[in-house]
């Protein structure tokens, strides 16, 4: 039988980790949540009142309860992969899926506020692959984005396992119209529980990027909170990013009300595909827009989110700072 003392030193799978030297940690209150941010670019939309973004020629369903290039060149990702393949093979089994009818639209006013917020991420793995994926600001200096982003774990490729070796963000992209740039960064962010597991632990797939600007003080933020069973059942949940599916670094929007919840995980059948791995699972709260998951994962019926529990908030309050 396990004495206290034993049950006390037992790891913690939300252990923060870095591929860069240890920071100090930074103690963190009982959470609530952390508000979004619009950011300095005065461009923005307001919301639908029923949970959902105003995006031309969408519907939310029953069932579902131009940005101006600044001289920047976007490199060519329509032929790359999802970073997922790279952690779990070729889907299936855990791919970002689109159920019955392809539900999600264009986003081309990517230089408007929230759109601005999730950026196009090209990925260079430890072996010198190259693989796509999704980030969102969540301060002046933070992205978070998935563990398999920026962690790849049971590739079973030689060299490619472990952190990443650098990854490029692209804000607002759209197709090759960058419209705040890009910016590289070589730091950083996940936990335990997905870094030390062979290959990944659902559970605690969720990391961060760390740039080495302040760029998000320009593109605005998402809040992000902690969120009852209840409360997220009786919402609707938004996912926008740049799956591998459709014209390289375009951006895609989807939402539908949240079908189920467990301890870490959130489960909904908003349509999207390999590339969106890392994407916001949002709500919108009086107009706000508030970050309650990670979206991660594929299914036969739904897709998947790390949850954001009180042990990823306080993660992310830390990475934010």
């Amino acid at each position: 039988m396990a004495t206290a003392s034993s049950r006390s030193s037992k790891p913690n799978p939300h252990d923060a980790v870095s591929n860069q030297p240890e920071e100090a940690s930074v103690a963190i209150k009982k959470p609530v949540s952390k508000p979004p941010a619009e950011g300095m670019d005065p461009k923005t939309i307001k919301p639908r009142a029923d949970g959902a973004e105003a995006v031309t020629g969408f519907a939310l369903t029953k069932e579902m309860a131009s940005a101006v290039n600044q001289g920047y060149t976007a490199p060519d990702t329509s032929k790359l992969r999802d970073i997922a393949e790279a952690s779990f093979g070729p889907p299936p089994p855990k791919a970002e899926t689109v159920h019955g009818p392809d539900n999600r639209v264009q986003i081309t006013t990517t230089s408007v506020y929230p759109w601005r917020v999730h950026a196009s991420l090209l990925i260079t793995a430890a072996d010198n692959s190259m693989w796509i994926g999704t980030g969102w600001f969540i301060g002046p200096h933070t992205l978070m984005t998935a563990g398999h982003v920026v962690n790849i774990r049971g590739s079973g490729v030689a060299g490619r396992d472990g952190w990443v070796k650098r990854i490029q963000v692209m804000p607002g992209r759209n197709g090759a119209s960058l419209p705040y740039g890009s910016v590289t960064s070589t730091s950083f962010r996940s936990v335990s529980g997905w870094t030390t597991s062979a290959s990944g632990n659902e559970n605690f797939d969720y990391g961060a990027i760390i740039l080495p600007t302040q760029l998000g003080n320009t593109t605005g933020w998402l809040g992000f909170g902690v969120y009852t069973d209840a409360d997220l059942l009786n919402t609707v949940g938004n996912i926008s990013g740049y799956p591998g599916d459709k014209p390289g670094g375009t951006q895609w929007y989807d939402a539908r009300r949240i079908a189920s919840v467990n301890s870490r995980k959130v489960f909904y059948d908003i349509d999207t595909a390999g590339g969106q791995s890392g994407s916001a699972v949002y709500r919108i709260i009086n107009g706000a827009r508030y970050a309650f998951a990670v979206h991660a994962y594929g299914g036969g019926t739904t897709n998947s989110g790390t949850r954001i529990v009180t042990a990823v908030y306080n993660n992310m309050v830390a990475w934010k700072a």
